[in-house]
């Protein structure tokens, strides 16, 4: 007669979900982007509202950097690779490519 071997389920098994950290999209400011082009492209890379890109385009403007999203880090990568592929500004005559931006880690409260 054969042997039958029935397997209990572990009850006391954790499982722990880690989350990944989060990155920062970060638009850097230069003088070859008109406000148009930064709400425009905004828009259509992140999803923002004309006035949520709007106050982006003032950030930057005024602070030389703005964070435009934050999400995992491939995404980000994604994202930033976006915003440099975007293209010229058509109505600045001297600009000569995309904005640039940068990832850099999201810094909690909780590290």
């Amino acid at each position: 007669m054969p042997t039958v071997t029935k397997t209990k389920p572990r009850e006391d098994v954790d499982v722990k979900v880690r989350k990944q950290p989060p990155y920062h999209v970060v638009l850097l400011d230069d003088n070859d982007h008109s406000y148009e082009y930064v709400i425009e492209m905004l828009g259509k890379v992140f999803g923002h509202s004309r006035e949520r890109a709007f106050l982006m385009a003032c950030e930057v403007d005024a602070s030389g950097r703005v964070i435009v999203d934050t999400t995992t880090k491939e995404r980000a990568e994604f994202k930033r690779d976006q915003v440099h592929a975007y293209g010229k500004d058509w109505r600045i005559p001297r600009c000569q490519g995309s904005m640039s931006a940068i990832i850099e880690p999201a810094v909690s409260g909780d590290d």
